[in-house]
């Protein structure tokens, strides 16, 4: 305990070590931060989600804070409607079997680009007889565009806008979220900033029936992170990816550690046979590639994260490692005190777990910090692979799911940036922590 203490204080003066420590603490707290905030069913459930569950997020869309360094600002996504009741409906009895109910939907559009698409949600609530519904369009310079004329046949009815051909044609070739924001006095399609107005006028034919509509202008920026080809936004995986990486680490590191430095003493205490057997199957162990049986494993039983894991522990255990403890058990082996416990009758076991492997507990400290990037690294690689675990959201399959729908052709390059750098920060702030640490607890270090 004294020599931890002591290590601690000297750790302080290292610039390198403050830095590497500062970051993984702030992964920590982000990991922490995560599962408080996005619990794992909810995770699992709006990683997993499809169109029902991302209904109002556009389609790869870059972070919104990409618009501070641009100087016409892109679109963010505008959301609107009647269902929270804070729109005023009207309703006038057109006859002793009809009602005609409308109200509007404005909005202020504040930018210099043009939206992704727009799209309008329906909710009704009839028995038998179908809705209609007549949406017209207002503009700040005091057109009137009409849009479309429909019934709506069931509880919950979507209208994409962006993908009606009358509607464009009407609006003389134009995409309709182009056409129904440009500026008819510019030549160049120019959005027109201002306010909006969407008109709804729903024609109910009994007497209980309503109708409710949410409209969504889809931006071209997305919140912190962005969004991916199914919606999803990106700040959901970036998170969660954060708590899985470190666990996946730091179980790795731990369990592939200390087995082997225990099974590296029990050998150079017990010597023989025994000894001869472990360093028999360590040389073997050396020579197996890795990656290729864990892509193996992978591609013909299982992605599972956590067998991966017990994989890549079991392959780790019988490493390079079993030799360098070996070599320092064998003079620690030859220590006084360890005389001196043997002559007072002290078991095999307790030489073992008590006086041999703790005392080069502080040999592995820094070695177990610096192999924890290794690890991170592994999952990511299988990920990317396309080997990664179907169910959780990691950096990785960040990165695979980008690479694979073309993100660096179509300039989404946040898409796999955002996380090979949190990859690159991890490895970073290990690596600067563990070699600190280990001038600290190697005395042939402390001078360099």
């Amino acid at each position: 305990m004294n020599r931890l203490r002591s290590a601690l204080k000297e750790l302080l003066a290292y610039p390198s070590a403050m830095i590497g420590l500062v970051i993984i603490l702030a992964l920590v707290g982000i990991s922490i931060y995560t599962m408080i905030a996005i619990p794992y069913p909810e995770a699992i459930k709006l990683w997993r989600g499809g169109e029902d569950v991302w209904y109002d997020t556009p389609k790869k869309a870059e972070p919104a804070w990409f618009n501070l360094f641009r100087e016409a600002d892109l679109s963010e996504t505008i959301v609107v409607g009647s269902r929270d009741g804070s729109i005023v409906k009207s309703a006038e009895v057109v006859s002793e079997a009809m009602t005609d109910v409308t109200f509007s939907l404005p909005f202020d559009y504040p930018y210099d680009g043009f939206p992704q698409e727009i799209s309008i949600f329906f909710e009704a609530q009839f028995q038998d007889k179908f809705p209609h519904v007549s949406l017209t369009w207002l503009t700040p310079d005091g057109r009137e565009i009409r849009v479309a004329d429909f019934r709506i046949e069931g509880q919950s009815q979507s209208y994409r806008v962006s993908q009606d051909k009358k509607l464009e044609r009407r609006l003389g070739g134009q995409h309709p979220h182009v056409g129904l924001f440009a500026d008819p006095t510019s030549e160049e399609p120019v959005a027109l900033a201002g306010t909006y107005t969407l008109q709804v006028s729903a024609l109910l034919f009994e007497e209980n029936a309503g109708v409710d509509a949410e409209m969504v202008i889809f931006g071209q920026v997305h919140g912190l992170a962005g969004t991916d080809h199914r919606r999803r936004d990106l700040m959901v995986a970036l998170l969660w990816g954060t708590p899985i990486a470190l666990s996946f680490g730091l179980l790795a590191a731990l369990g592939t550690s200390i087995t082997t430095m225990t099974i590296a003493g029990i050998g150079t205490w017990f010597g023989g046979w025994v000894d001869e057997l472990i360093q028999r199957i360590t040389e073997v162990n050396m020579i197996l590639p890795l990656l290729p049986i864990l892509i193996m494993v992978g591609t013909f039983y299982s992605k599972s994260l956590w067998l991966m894991l017990g994989v890549l522990i079991l392959l780790n255990i019988f490493g390079g490692g079993i030799k360098i403890y070996r070599a320092v058990f064998l003079q620690v082996k030859e220590s006084p005190y360890m005389e001196a416990a043997r002559a007072y009758g002290a078991s095999d076991w307790r030489m073992v777990f008590t006086y041999l492997v703790p005392r080069i507990i502080p040999m592995l400290i820094p070695q177990l910090v610096t192999v924890i990037p290794v690890f991170v690294f592994i999952e990511a690689s299988l990920a990317v692979l396309g080997l990664g675990d179907p169910i959780l959201p990691t950096w990785g399959k960040l990165i695979n799911d980008a690479r694979v729908n073309g993100a660096l052709y179509d300039g989404q390059y946040y898409w796999m940036l955002e996380p090979a750098i949190l990859l690159m920060f991890t490895g970073l702030s290990f690596s600067l922590l563990g070699f600190s640490l280990d001038r600290i607890f190697n005395p042939r270090l402390r001078g360099l």
